[in-house]
Order: C-alpha cells, then sequence, then structure tokens
C-alpha cells in the first residue's frame, strides 16, 4: 500500500470514526467540503459553526491513532478493499438513498460493486418449502442476469446465497458487523465461497462485535444496492419488513411470493401484497417488472468498451438475435422468423438483453436495439 493511499485511508478513517459522526452528518461535511482531506484542514471554528458538538470536533481532529493502524493492517491483506462514497465503482443505486453509507468494508472480488443487484430476504426460521423458493428463485434470477444480495443470516439470507452460487453465478452478503469475523460463526464456509466471485460487504470496522442495532442498519445497504427486493418468508414483525419498507422509502419495487392462510410466516408477505408489493408466482414476474430500471442502471454504469465486450461474450443465438434486429423496431413474431427459434426461447433471451441494456421494449410488445 503506498504512501499516497495510506494517506487517503487514515484521512478517511479519521472522518467516519469520529465519536457523534453519523453517516448523515458525515455526508453534509462532504457535501460542504468535498473530501476528508478539505474536513479534517479546517478549523474548530468552522465545524462549530457546521453544528457539530465540541466532543465530535475533538474526535474528529484527534483521532485514536492505534484503531486507524489496525485496520490499515486488515486493508493490507488480499481481496480487502475499503470503499468510499467518492469512488467511481461506489454502487451508484446505493449512493442515490439519503443515508448511503459514506465507506464501505469488504472481502472478495471488488468488481461485483457493479453489478446489477437484487435483494432476496426473509425468516430466519422458513418451513421447508420457503428454503426451496429462496434457493430457486436465487438460482433462476442470477442466470437472467441479476446478482443476489442478501445479509448472510439463518434462513432464508443463508437459502438465497446458497441458491446463487448453486448456480454457479456471484453474490453479495452485507454483514451487521465487522468482517473480521463471520456472524453467524456457522457460515464461514458459504462466506468464503462467496467471495471467490463475489463480495462479502459491511460499513462497519473490521472489528466491529454483532450487536441487535446493527442489523437494521444493515437492512438498508441490502435494499438500497439492489434494484428491488422479494420477500419469501415473513412473520407480521420482522427484519424483512424493515428491509421492504427501506425499499419502498428508497423508491425500489417490492415483491412478495404468497403463502397459506394458516402458514405465520406468510403474513409478513401477505400484509406486504395488501401494501402494494407485486405478488410473485414466477420469476418472470420479477424481471418483467425491473427490466427498464435495469437498462437505465446499466447504461448509467458500463462504458462503451464494456458493452462491446459483453457483446463479444454473447452466446451465437444472442448476437444472432442482435443482428436481426438491425436498430429498428422489431416485434417479437418478426424475431421468431428472422432467427428461426420457437417464440418461448426468443421472449426469454429478450428478456436477458434487456437487462443487460442491450434491448428496451416498446408498447404492443416490440423492441428495439440500443447497444
Amino acid at each position: 500500500m503506498d504512501m499516497g493511499v495510506t494517506q487517503n485511508y487514515k484521512d478517511w478513517l479519521s472522518l467516519t470514526l469520529a465519536r457523534g459522526i453519523g453517516f448523515s452528518t458525515c455526508n453534509k461535511l462532504l457535501l460542504e467540503y468535498k473530501n476528508p482531506q478539505n474536513i479534517l484542514a479546517s478549523g474548530y471554528s468552522d465545524l462549530a459553526n457546521l453544528g457539530l458538538k465540541e466532543s465530535s470536533i475533538q474526535s474528529l481532529l484527534n483521532p485514536d491513532r492505534q484503531q486507524i493502524d489496525d485496520i490499515l493492517v486488515w486493508l493490507d491483506k488480499p481481496q480487502h478493499h475499503f470503499i468510499t462514497i467518492l469512488d467511481e465503482d461506489y454502487p451508484e443505486l446505493l449512493k442515490s438513498i439519503h443515508s448511503a453509507p459514506p465507506v464501505l468494508f469488504a472481502i472478495g472480488q471488488r468488481a461485483a460493486l457493479a453489478y446489477l443487484h437484487f435483494a432476496i430476504v426473509g425468516s430466519r426460521n422458513p418451513t421447508t418449502g420457503g428454503k426451496r423458493l429462496a434457493e430457486e428463485f436465487a438460482a433462476e434470477l442470477s442466470r437472467s442476469g441479476l446478482t443476489i444480495c442478501s445479509g448472510l443470516a439463518l434462513g432464508i439470507d443463508y437459502h438465497s446465497h446458497l441458491g446463487a452460487l448453486k448456480a454457479n453465478c456471484p453474490t453479495v452478503a452485507v454483514l451487521g458487523n465487522g468482517l473480521s469475523g463471520i456472524y453467524p460463526a456457522r457460515h464461514k464456509k458459504i462466506a468464503s465461497q462467496i467471495i471467490e466471485d463475489g463480495l462479502l460487504l459491511s460499513e462497519y470496522p473490521p472489528d466491529t462485535k454483532p450487536a441487535p442495532g446493527n442489523f437494521p442498519q444493515r437492512n438498508r445497504i441490502i435494499s438500497g444496492m439492489s434494484t428491488g427486493v422479494l420477500v419469501v418468508e415473513a412473520a407480521k414483525k420482522s427484519g424483512s419488513l424493515i428491509t421492504a419498507n427501506y425499499a419502498l422509502e428508497q423508491g425500489r419495487d417490492v415483491f412478495a411470493i404468497p403463502g397459506s392462510i394458516h402458514n405465520p410466516l406468510a403474513r409478513g408477505t401477505h400484509s406486504l401484497i395488501k401494501q402494494g408489493a407485486k405478488l410473485v408466482e414466477t420469476v418472470h414476474d420479477i424481471i418483467d417488472e425491473l427490466a427498464p430500471m435495469a437498462s437505465l442502471v446499466l447504461n448509467k454504469s458500463i462504458s462503451t468498451d464494456t458493452k462491446q465486450q459483453e457483446y463479444e461474450n454473447l452466446e451465437p443465438d444472442y448476437k444472432r438475435l442482435l443482428e436481426n434486429m438491425a436498430y429498428e423496431i422489431v416485434t417479437v413474431d418478426n424475431l421468431v422468423k428472422l432467427s428461426g427459434l420457437t417464440a418461448e426461447v426468443v421472449s426469454s433471451m429478450l428478456l436477458i438483453l434487456e437487462l443487460q441494456g442491450m434491448i428496451e421494449s416498446q408498447q404492443g410488445g416490440q423492441y428495439y436495439r440500443c447497444s
């Protein structure tokens, strides 16, 4: 780690570890001063005029050097990352929420930050059917181009991550504790599998222990970085509903799988549906709804070179379908005739291409190529 990077990390840590400066105040300071270096270089009176308490100013200007050094040692390990809200690869959707974490700690593949994320959450004590549904939906959504995001908790979270891994796709786990330890401890094995192609994320310094208040805060990150949230099973009062409420506040789509009226774990999902969550029976119910937003996010975040590379990596049938579109508005029926593929196959391929930002849909079942 070179001196410039080390100093930059120290400045960010001095800011974000200061007592009494939460994410809201931190982001306010960054808006005013542009970066941590300018904040630390400002005088006591300037910071006081912004409303900071004396104890917070003292903590900011006289940081705990030992804690910072310990974190720097952690960051120097392979696949350990420090992401700031000013970094280019900080997730765009997460940056847009009012309570965006100023910094994130991560282990794994940093490139996973740029993937198109979708959250699956639910009960910590699901039924056998709920576990199966979580795995099946996670696998199918992953194969469709979405990266599953969840909280590595017991139950639905675990099976959502597992479903993505079984489909040989990356997944992102957001923890409510520091990344020096895995909570719950029984999930150490799956955590090690996640970092091979995906990412473990936390807003908490590495040595932070699990605490009840951390997990509701963690949930805003899960929903904030995702295009939508699927609730598989949830009791009437549960952490999953907290995530769903965050998602609604953040303008995300909320989806829920209905269940038996006799199942207490269906009461939460039924309550969400009554409040306007989209009832889900198949993966296509989600993909159809997400496609426009997914295209918008991907078109914002993916460079021309990256799009060209994605095109080169497409299977021959997908390339042939795009070539048949020729940048003109075309119907599914015409594509079936031109490509020689079945209507079902063409429809499925169009959904995936739309999620990847390569085509856009129009009214009346028409599509056009945009990359």
